[in-house]
């Protein structure tokens, strides 16, 4: 671990944060809000000057849903190859506000597209965050029927990262949404088992499994909260931990 990092006292020298699409609407029905973006890449920058390791996965869901799409007929492989398409979107704009704060940002897909982004090969992303450079994955897996969840679960391993981090619209696990449900309970900490057989909808199950293979700490907090990725990172502020062990519950 680098001295910043030490100094920072972060449990985690090398992390991926999961970010959803839905979080870079901001209060909007759709789209991307530029000042939700620059907050998440304010949060980013503020790991990375102090000697976090971190990639991103981001998803697509506030430009196109294949999923959704399919459900009104279409195609559905050419639905998730759409939304896999409006991923690298939402990477580019996180690219920008990144180096607009002069992190320097590397955008890798899974689909080839060289014009603007480089191809995913593992080495080079791994040099890449040896360098200290924020890697951006972009086009999931680049399989159709794979969600971005999976993908996240999946370059995390890849990068032999400490932790997996999803940025959510809450401050971590709930029995149920606790927009819609005040009585929901909220847990501090599961096991990976808890958030499959609960059906949490953390993530989905292939991602959950895939992380409990590799056993791969899945941390659960509040995106939408400024400088929440640091404090998260530090162990400090609120969110839940999803880990190999007894599961406890907050109130």
């Amino acid at each position: 671990m680098t001295t910043a990092a030490r100094k920072q006292n972060f449990p985690y020298k090398r992390v991926l944060l999961k970010v959803s699409g839905e979080a870079l609407m901001g209060k909007g029905p759709s789209g991307v809000d530029p000042e939700m973006v620059d907050m998440v890449a304010a949060d980013i920058a503020a790991v990375a000057a102090t000697g976090g390791q971190v990639c991103l996965v981001v998803g697509g869901g506030n430009i196109f849903r294949g999923l959704a799409a399919a459900a009104k007929g279409m195609d559905r492989v050419q639905g998730d190859y759409a939304g896999m398409l409006a991923t690298v979107i939402n990477a580019l704009m996180l690219q920008n506000a990144l180096e607009k704060r002069n992190v320097e940002t590397r955008v890798m897909t899974a689909i080839r597209m060289e014009a603007i982004a480089e191809p995913y090969i593992r080495r080079r992303a791994v040099r890449h965050m040896d360098k200290g450079r924020v890697v951006i994955f972009a086009a999931g897996t680049g399989n159709p029927f794979f969600t971005t969840d999976t993908a996240a679960a999946l370059r995390a391993n890849e990068m032999e990262c400490d932790a997996l981090f999803k940025g959510t619209q809450v401050d971590g696990v709930y029995s149920a949404d606790p927009r819609q449900n005040p009585d929901a309970e909220r847990y501090a900490q599961l096991t990976y088992m808890d958030a499959l057989s609960r059906n949490l909808k953390v993530m989905d199950a292939a991602a959950v499994s895939l992380a409990r293979e590799n056993s791969l700490p899945i941390i659960v907090f509040n995106i939408h909260v400024p400088g929440a990725f640091a404090s998260v990172m530090r162990g400090e502020g609120r969110f839940t931990r999803i880990i190999e062990t007894e599961s406890s519950s907050e109130h």
